[in-house]
């Protein structure tokens, strides 16, 4: 067996149209499929990265919070790579999105940062 690549990510999400307008107007994700399941009173919505990869993102009703600090076991963060991490900073700031400071990774030397989604779901820049 080979594995190729990570295909999707999911996330649960607390507020479905807070969430969908995060990961599409502010990250510019693009809209592959959307659906509503009224047996589970669910969304889920498939959104596109440029090399392909997806996020699949979920409502359901009375999700428990997911912990994330201190931190859990588990799923760590997402990480997208970008360019140039100054720029996407920038744009992400100018979107009233609070970003940490760039630092640089002490084994690789890239750039890096992180931020959150609406539900705190800590989420990374890495330029590459």
């Amino acid at each position: 067996m080979e594995l190729l690549a990570i295909h999707h990510a999911a996330i649960i999400c607390s507020n479905y149209i807070e969430s969908k307008a995060f990961y599409t107007k502010i990250l510019g994700l693009t809209v592959i499929n959307e659906h509503y399941r009224e047996e589970r009173d669910s969304y889920k919505l498939d959104l596109a990265l440029a090399d392909g990869s997806q996020i699949e993102l979920f409502s359901f009703p009375d999700a428990p919070i997911r912990p994330s600090y201190p931190e859990a076991q588990g799923l760590r963060h997402l990480a997208f790579a970008v360019k140039d991490i100054k720029q996407a900073k920038h744009v992400l700031e100018a979107q009233g999105v609070d970003v940490e400071e760039i630092r640089v990774d002490e084994i690789t030397g890239k750039a890096f940062t992180f931020f959150a989604d609406p539900d705190d779901l800590p989420l990374e820049l890495y330029q590459v």
